[in-house]
């Protein structure tokens, strides 16, 4: 009976521990899904705010650039297929709101790039305005394209492992979609051409300067010699600057007087101070 007992409480045991971890593994999916939804509430906060900019730019650039008409016919309809994706979506995007911003955004930088050849256009005080929020607004987005998908990321990453992906399928935790905007500007290879390269000057390539020697040391030296290192410890001699001075060069300073030798026979004493003088 005992023994009955005892199996009865682990077992009662058993199934509290999994109880708990399926409840924190289920609170752990909304957490993560109300974390998607609200980090998503505010990219969708900066699209429509692109929405509501869009017009008045090309209203603006129809006034100057009648001849970009099929540019801004694509901006205008890629518009309005965005805003009505956005409409009839839920509370997260789909692809097919994913793919439609990228083409829009793809126009509008186009439009943007095209308008450089107007430069009437490009001193518009309200297209310079208009430019200057919408590149603050694509810097918004694209903040918070990155918030989301990380959450998107840590989301998914629970739907897929062992062992909350039980709970997902009990429960019906759908992965969540990327939103990826596909930049090929930004994720092409940079042109490097090494077979260009400056030079300073008049100096011919693959040509070192020669370097400025000292033509008291340097002078008479063949021009394939090696420079001796204990030249530049040493003071020119006399024979080199008389050479150098009969060529044009500085002369020769004057020779230092001889300096007394003291007499043979050991050490001297010092002569006797005169008088009213102290020895130092």
């Amino acid at each position: 009976m005992g023994a009955t007992i005892t199996v009865i409480i682990i077992l009662l045991v058993i199934v509290a521990l999994i109880a708990l971890v399926a409840m924190g593994s289920y609170n752990g999916f909304v957490k993560s899904r109300n974390l998607i939804q609200e980090s998503w509430r505010q990219v969708d906060v900066e699209l429509n705010r692109r929405y509501e900019l869009i017009p008045n730019l090309v209203e603006t650039v129809r006034a100057y650039a009648a001849h970009e008409r099929n540019t801004l016919e694509d901006v205008t309809r890629l518009r309005n297929q965005a805003q009505q994706v956005s409409q009839r979506e839920g509370a997260l995007p789909s692809q097919e709101r994913a793919d439609v911003e990228e083409a829009l955004t793809g126009a509008v930088r186009n439009l943007i790039v095209s308008v450089e050849a107007y430069p009437d256009l490009k001193s518009n005080q309200n297209f310079l305005e208009l430019q200057r929020q919408l590149a603050e607004t694509e810097d918004r987005i694209a903040a918070g394209r990155r918030y989301y998908n990380a959450n998107v990321r840590v989301y998914n990453t629970k739907v897929e492992s062992v062992p909350s992906n039980i709970i997902a399928n009990m429960f019906k935790f759908q992965k969540a979609t990327y939103f990826e905007v596909n930049e090929p500007a930004v994720r092409q290879a940079p042109d490097v051409n090494f077979g260009e390269i400056a030079y300073r000057g008049d100096q011919e390539p693959n040509q070192l300067p020669q370097q400025q020697s000292n033509p008291a040391i340097q002078y008479g030296a063949p021009s394939d010699a090696l420079p001796d290192p204990q030249q530049y410890d040493q003071p020119p001699t006399q024979s080199q600057y008389q050479q150098y001075g009969q060529q044009g060069g500085y002369s020769a300073p004057d020779a230092a007087p001889p300096r007394s030798t003291p007499p043979s026979g050991g050490y001297q004493p010092p002569e006797a101070s005169p008088p009213g003088q102290s020895r130092q």
